[in-house]
């Protein structure tokens, strides 16, 4: 893959920042800079509709409103209070993450990129998310609506190797997050993909970086 071209990358943060200021969705994890708060949040959008989540987060939240009481709870009342969000590794990782960052790390999530990918359960991107999300760092993320938004817009071919098209997304979303404000692009990045670059019947007409892309002419 050749290296975006500067201008087109420029054009395509300032039309999808202005198009989310107007348009990005009210949801609550977004109205904290809480890491704890941050990091539950992403654990349930894993594999899980946003709708599904927005019934779960404050509930889940009422019952361990701290990294610490998360922690304190045992496998049982953990697992009882995930029950129904299905995917139950993602409560056993959150609980054995609470535990160790309670006990190593003074109940601080690590905010250093390379520390925070070796908690239970934390992956690249959720590292990106919290580390960008909350700590405020110029930290990329790809889920899946990020991922078909960089492949279209800049135009990155599939081809046969999933796993080496996955890499060049990673590669090029580390290029177009911004050095600053990459929490606001990271969020309006994963909504454009889930409103307006869905999967299919996108809405091209009322996609706010359609001049500067080029899946129209590859």
């Amino acid at each position: 893959m050749r290296p975006p071209d500067p201008a087109q990358v420029r054009q395509f943060r300032r039309r999808l920042v202005r198009w989310y200021r107007r348009h990005g969705r009210d949801l609550p994890w977004r109205r904290t800079r809480d890491p704890y708060h941050i990091l539950v949040s992403e654990v349930m959008l894993q594999q899980t509709q946003v709708e599904r989540v927005l019934d779960y987060y404050p509930q889940f939240l009422r019952r361990y409103p701290t990294i610490e009481s998360l922690a304190d709870a045992s496998p049982f009342e953990v697992r009882e209070a995930w029950e129904g969000l299905g995917y139950y590794a993602r409560a056993r990782n959150l609980h054995r993450t609470a535990q160790h960052v309670t006990a190593c790390h003074g109940g601080q999530l690590p905010a250093d990129p390379d520390t925070i990918q070796t908690l239970p359960g934390i992956g690249r991107y959720t590292a990106g998310a919290v580390l960008s999300f909350a700590y405020g760092q110029r930290a990329a993320i790809l889920d899946t609506n990020a991922a078909r938004v960089l492949s279209r817009v800049f135009a990155v071919r599939r081809g046969n190797s999933k796993g080496r098209w996955w890499q060049l997304l990673w590669e090029l979303a580390e290029v177009v997050t911004p050095i600053r404000g990459a929490d606001r692009f990271n969020q309006a990045i994963m909504d454009l993909g889930a409103t307006v670059c869905r999967p299919r019947a996108p809405r091209c007409a009322d996609c706010p970086v359609r001049a500067c892309c080029r899946s129209t002419v590859v």
